[in-house]
């Protein structure tokens, strides 16, 4: 398999990924349940000062990147990029479905939430087991964490902290799913990622062997 053919499968696992976390951002914003950190200031931001939420996510996101950049004085890789524009164009996709609507009772909320919460985590799972780069908040951990010497977890909760503050002073919605998002994402994280590496290697591995097999084929004829 050439290395086009396999950055291109690569790419496809990569964009499902995305839409698949996009979908559980969604999902969680509509639940009014509560949402990660991140969100609260991305929906705060919009109540604000308009324009929409996926928007606000890629602006954020663009400034994130710029400052990373300094940061380590290079750019990151391409794959930050394509994270950025992809996840802000699908949650405002997927915002725009007229079936996507916020449950009536609790129950339906915290429903919706959760499967929210599990998308979101497969879906990261997915697009990460891509290896085509990490998010613009990821870059900025790491490049954080370089500058700093301090442990990822300790600049992650900082991070954490910072956005969420700003964020409900801007109006964003902190609720209890915010608390569970925060403290139990690692643990959803912690089972999503692992499957969904070794079922991307498995595509990756299987694409790699048919490729060979035809080339065999087409030699041996």
């Amino acid at each position: 398999m050439q290395k086009n053919d396999q950055l291109k499968l690569k790419l496809i696992i990569f964009t499902i990924g995305l839409l698949i976390m996009s979908l559980g951002i969604a999902l969680m914003i509509v639940s009014d349940f509560g949402v990660s950190p991140w969100d609260v200031l991305h929906v705060g931001l919009y109540y604000q000062f308009g324009l929409t939420i996926g928007t606000w996510s890629i602006l954020v996101g663009v400034t994130i990147l710029g400052s990373s950049a300094l940061l380590m004085k290079k750019w990151p890789q391409f794959g930050a990029y394509l994270n950025m524009l992809l996840i802000g164009f699908f949650i405002d996709m997927f915002l725009l479905l007229p079936f996507l609507t916020e449950p009536e009772t609790l129950l339906g909320k915290i429903g919706m939430f959760l499967v929210g919460m599990i998308l979101y985590s497969y879906g990261m799972g997915i697009y990460i087991s891509a290896k085509l780069g990490a998010g613009p908040r990821d870059s900025f951990m790491l490049a954080m964490q370089e500058k700093t010497g301090w442990k990822v977890s300790t600049v992650r909760r900082i991070m954490e902290i910072v956005v969420l503050f700003i964020g409900w002073l801007l109006g964003g919605p902190v609720f209890i799913g915010t608390l569970i998002f925060s403290v139990t994402l690692g643990t959803f994280i912690g089972f999503a990622l692992p499957q969904c590496q070794r079922l991307t290697d498995k595509i990756i591995n299987k694409s790699i062997n048919n490729k060979v097999g035809k080339e065999l084929e087409r030699g041996a004829s």
